[in-house]
């Protein structure tokens, strides 16, 4: 049995489902990454191992740490077949720290806001914040929020829906707790997109008033030992419960019922226009009765 068959059995027997099968998958392996796919997600595979060292090395430049593991990809192109495994429709692409390794749905990849790069760079960062952060817990919203900060926003899931879920939340007073999202993220679709949105919301935050420096330097207090709380109150010289504080209140500075009506003023103006339209047939409808039933008594 040559190298890559040995190989390709390894990575077909840790891969966490059974949506590969030997005779039809392949194998690219460099000095920097493997990557394990389809045999018609040759190009796709390609395509990777050309664009991952621009990848690592923005990662690698924004974080301030290098990455010195080497992780496995693996495509996979049916969409059901993954959904089984993954239990949600909205996950396009997970990573198994332990395992250093990359699923993706590539047949999710031509759908907006997706691009291959983006999701890459995104479970790249999740690897690499679980490699550096090894001593303590990595809470799930620092974990995704600055996944999707480096990734421009990209999270595992398709966020594209009408409105934000988060303005929403601001306004009905519903945000959910940090303490909440430490551990998991909630399991039903709405709270999921809101935990997501909320990760990114206060990750930006953080970046915004105490600067990428202050970001950096909480994920370094965590390198070294310091769990969240400890290094929330090294790096910004506040509590977490201030810090959430002072974010909900920036949210609720920004997001008020007059932005948010104008935010979403197509999307009324067409709702009215429907409600009209329905309106208006219901009335023809109830004229045409009655004219009907002037017709039955003459």
């Amino acid at each position: 049995m040559t190298k890559k068959v040995l190989l390709l059995a390894f990575f077909l027997f840790i891969t966490p489902f059974q949506t590969l099968h030997a005779e039809n998958t392949e194998i690219i392996q460099t000095d920097q990454l493997s990557v394990l796919f389809e045999k018609p997600l040759g190009i796709a595979a390609k395509e990777i191992v050309d664009m991952y060292p621009t990848l690592k090395t923005e990662l690698e430049k924004t974080l301030e740490w290098t990455i010195e593991f080497k992780p496995t990809i693996v495509l996979v192109s049916d969409s059901e077949k993954f959904q089984e495994m993954t239990g949600n429709s909205l996950i396009v692409a997970y990573a198994v720290s332990q395992r250093n390794l990359i699923v993706i749905d590539h047949s999710k990849m031509n759908t907006k806001p997706f691009s291959l790069g983006s999701i890459i760079k995104h479970e790249l960062c999740h690897l690499l914040l679980h490699d550096k952060i090894s001593k303590v817990i990595l809470p799930r919203w620092l974990d995704e929020g600055v996944s999707q900060w480096v990734s421009d926003g990209i999270a595992e899931i398709i966020m594209s829906r009408k409105g934000s879920i988060l303005d929403q939340a601001v306004l009905a007073n519903k945000l959910l707790s940090l303490r909440r999202l430490d551990e998991r993220f909630p399991r039903d679709e709405k709270s999921l997109l809101l935990a997501y949105e909320e990760s990114k919301s206060l990750v930006e935050f953080i970046n915004q008033t105490f600067g990428r420096k202050g970001l950096l330097d909480l994920l370094k207090h965590m390198e070294d030992g310091d769990e969240v709380d400890v290094a929330i109150l090294k790096s910004f010289s506040i509590p977490p419960d201030e810090l959430q504080r002072r974010w909900q209140t920036h949210l609720k500075k920004r997001i008020t019922w007059f932005s948010y009506l104008a935010n979403n003023l197509y999307g009324i103006l067409f709702f009215l226009a429907a409600l009209l339209t329905v309106a208006g047939f219901v009335r023809v409808v109830i004229k045409k009765r009655q004219y009907g039933d002037e017709d039955h008594w003459a």
